[in-house]
Order: structure tokens, then sequence, then C-alpha cells
């Protein structure tokens, strides 16, 4: 199948995308695929509250990579340290501090992950979602791979028609689509 965009990574070589959850992973790591990038998925999510949540968001994961043919790995699930770093943050909006904070943790996770297991270029499904601020994301990206070796790839995975995309993968692959985007700070704005 031919990708929907023309996907360019910023350098040639192993694609580490740190995901957050399958709906958002969707149609970015079919894309990949279909471009025949050498792509693994890195699940960091110590953001994501209660355990149950995180477990429901990573089994919905597990199965969307197994079914794509694309090795993943879990992160050390560490909600304490995630609440640590969000410390004094909690009651920023959605979009506001909290979030860039939440951002660079888990990125700068992943961006540790790649340095050490060979990947020169990071992703992330983040910015996929119509939620979160793709500039944001992109500086969070940057500033966790400054230092490392590895180019963060701040792609808008939300033009090209891979918005709509998104939207037709969570149908088909009859994805558990949760309501807020992981914390509880997030899921108290939403109720």
């Amino acid at each position: 199948m031919e990708p929907l965009v023309k996907l360019n990574p910023p350098v040639e070589g192993p694609v580490l995308l740190h995901a957050c959850c399958a709906p958002c992973s969707g149609a970015v790591l079919e894309c990949m695929v279909n471009s025949s990038l050498d792509v693994t998925v890195f699940f960091s999510n110590s953001n994501i509250a209660p355990r149950g949540e995180y477990d429901l968001r990573l089994a919905e994961l597990k199965r969307y990579c197994a079914l794509m043919g694309v090795g993943m790995v879990e992160d050390v699930y560490d909600h304490r340290r995630w609440l640590d770093a969000v410390k004094g943050l909690e009651s920023e909006p959605e979009r506001g501090g909290r979030c860039l904070v939440c951002f660079r943790e888990r990125l700068a996770c992943a961006a540790r992950y790649a340095a050490s297991h060979g990947f020169r270029v990071l992703a992330t499904t983040l910015a996929s979602s119509r939620w979160k601020s793709a500039e944001m994301v992109a500086r969070a990206g940057s500033e966790a791979c400054e230092g490392t070796g590895v180019v963060f790839w701040a792609q808008d995975w939300r033009k090209g028609g891979l918005q709509q995309r998104r939207s037709e993968v969570i149908r088909e692959r009859g994805f558990y689509n949760q309501t807020f985007c992981g914390c509880e700070f997030s899921r108290q704005s939403n109720e």
C-alpha cells in the first residue's frame, strides 16, 4: 500500500517512534511501515494513571504493533517520578506548562533509549492528536534530544490526509479510544 504522505526523516537510519497510544499511532505507524522505514515503537508513558488505564493502552498498542509486524519496547512505568516532574503544575490547563514538562520527560526517556540502542532518529505520535500543540511537542522533542546524538523528527502527523486516516484506523481496528490524555489532571479537566 502507498503511504498517504511522502516521509522524509531528517537522517537515514532506524527510527524510534515514541507512542502514547494505539489511536494516535494508527495512521502514523501505518504510514511509516508503508514507507518502508525501519521503525520500532517505544512506549514511555509514566504520566498515564491509574495503572489500569496504562495497562489497557499498552495492550492496545502491543496488539497493533503485532498486526503491523513492528517491534515494540516498553519503558519502566514510574508514575511517582512523573508526578515529581510536574509538581506545581497540576492546575495548568491542557496545552499549558504541565504538558510541556510531561512531553519533555517522556521524550527524554525515549531519546536516552534511542541513543543507547543505535537509533538515529526519534519521532513521536504525540503531535498526531488535535488536542496537542504540535509546536510544543516539537520543542519538547528537540530539547529532549539535545546532547544525545539523536535527531528529533518533528513531522506534522495531521497533514496529508493522516488526520482523517487516523479516525479510519481507529474504527477499522476497533481501538479502545480514551477520552483524556492520560494523567489524572487531564482526566479531571474532562469530567
